[in-house]
């Protein structure tokens, strides 16, 4: 009989999980900060006006987003658009299955796909404050409007570069630093939650 397969994965932010579990802030200044751990994360290229772009667009059952910070959602996948020909695309199913599959569609045709679920790890901030916390060193103007639930663009926080997307009007915040940077941009955002706790959290 086979042995069982171990799954031998350690996050780039394993370390920092009781740190960020206990930086959490609650009530109406609320703000928590978690780690989503090896999100398959696939990175595509295709011509948007091509057939094999309508071939993607059926297997992920989501139209590709055709403008910057436009995201599209369906089931599993989450598509974020990166540029003119290149989106990528977040999901909860399996790298192997994710990338056969848009291989497939691809059919051979011009363009790429690429397993880079290892290059990135996942960052949620959420709560009310969230917004707050993100705008002592994101550049972007954050206010609902002019960045929304279902956007998504490359930019900074603090001196690290992520691509940063709004999952929901809570407002939750997805970032998705390259892994080697996880824990500085952790430690940063840990410290920039602190002034949100209240005088009776020690």
């Amino acid at each position: 009989m086979a042995e069982p397969t171990i799954d031998a994965r350690v996050s780039p932010l394993a370390h920092m999980e009781e740190r960020m579990r206990a930086a959490a802030v609650t009530g109406a200044r609320g703000v928590a900060l978690t780690e989503w751990p090896f999100l398959t994360m696939v990175d595509l290229r295709a011509d948007p006006a091509s057939e094999a772009a309508d071939r993607i667009a059926k297997v992920l059952r989501a139209p590709l987003p055709g403008r910057c910070g436009q995201t599209t959602s369906f089931g599993p996948h989450t598509v974020l658009w990166l540029g003119p020909d290149e989106w990528l695309v977040l999901s909860q199913a399996e790298v192997a299955a994710v990338t056969d599959e848009l291989r497939e569609a691809l059919d051979g045709d011009p363009g790429s796909v690429v397993d880079v679920s290892a290059n990135r790890t996942t960052l949620e901030l959420s709560g009310p404050a969230a917004r707050q916390v993100l705008e002592k060193g994101c550049p972007l103007d954050l206010h609902p409007r002019s960045f929304a639930p279902g956007q998504a663009v490359s930019t900074t926080v603090g001196p690290i570069a992520v691509l940063l997307w709004q999952a929901d009007d809570t407002p939750t915040y997805r970032l998705f630093p390259r892994s080697s940077f996880a824990d500085y941009l952790a430690r940063w955002l840990i410290d920039a939650m602190s002034e949100y706790r209240g005088p009776e959290v020690p």
